[in-house]
């Protein structure tokens, strides 16, 4: 029988841990890597029933290839401490590894907005690849966006990742700051200039794309609030990126 690995990275997830890990107690073994926090986090995690390692923060992807590292399974399985398995998807991953059709599987996500459930936009079946043959799976390392690899074949599971991904509005503001930071780092790796006009542009295309060519509109008023999310989230990433190089420029 194979058996399987999930890892989930987490900091301050004291309010979604515990159903996280409860989630995922289907799985031979759930590793927890704890990034320092200050809330409880790894108490509530340990109690679950998810072994818990302490590491520092190196970024997201450099942290789920530790946690691959870590996992003693034939499969390991990326989680968010934000995200759950339902009891469909539980016995189609549990399916999934018996007949290994193939290296490793992408899983559809239905994603919330302020309790919520977006249908368009671009969030859904926003397919990501979470479930690999431990020897066969990798991460890349970027800062914010790092995304599971596989060295071999990919299929697609249908039932989908539930994921709370923005609880309120005060969730909404801090993430889209953080995540604005860190995506401006993974665009200054890449080579990319930061600039005024490009922060505008590219702002105002994510509204549109959001909104009217991935029918944001579908979902009322929340599809509207995406599509200012995603227009406000690339303006700064943008603001960020030409901050970070302009005070990298004057020290030269």
């Amino acid at each position: 029988m194979p058996t399987l690995s999930i890892i989930i990275a987490a900091k301050n997830e004291a309010h979604n841990i515990a159903d996280c890990v409860k989630s995922a107690a289907f799985a031979d073994e759930v590793i927890v890597l704890d990034s320092g926090s200050t809330d409880g986090t790894p108490e509530v995690a340990a109690k679950a029933g998810a072994q818990v390692v302490a590491t520092d923060w190196p970024g997201y992807g450099p942290q789920q290839s530790r946690g691959i590292s870590l996992a003693k399974s034939d499969w390991v399985l990326s989680l968010d401490a934000d995200e759950r398995i339902s009891a469909a998807l539980q016995a189609e991953i549990l399916q999934a590894i018996q007949d290994a059709k193939a290296d490793g599987f992408r899983l559809p996500r239905l994603s919330s907005l302020c309790g919520t459930f977006i249908h368009h936009g671009g969030w859904r079946p926003d397919y990501t690849l979470r479930l690999v043959k431990r020897e066969k799976a990798g991460f890349t390392h970027h800062f914010l966006h790092a995304h599971m690899t596989v060295d071999g074949t990919k299929a697609d599971l249908n039932e989908s990742l539930i994921h709370y991904s923005y609880r309120d509005l005060d969730d909404v503001l801090e993430k889209l700051n953080r995540y604005a930071s860190g995506n401006a780092k993974d665009l200054d790796a890449k080579g990319v200039r930061g600039s005024f006009s490009k922060a505008i542009s590219h702002g105002v295309w994510a509204f549109v794309r959001t909104y009217i060519f991935r029918a944001g509109f579908l979902d009322g008023r929340y599809g509207f609030m995406l599509a200012i999310y995603n227009a406000e989230s690339t303006y700064y990433k943008y603001l960020k990126l030409l901050a970070l190089q302009e005070a990298r420029d004057s020290k030269a």
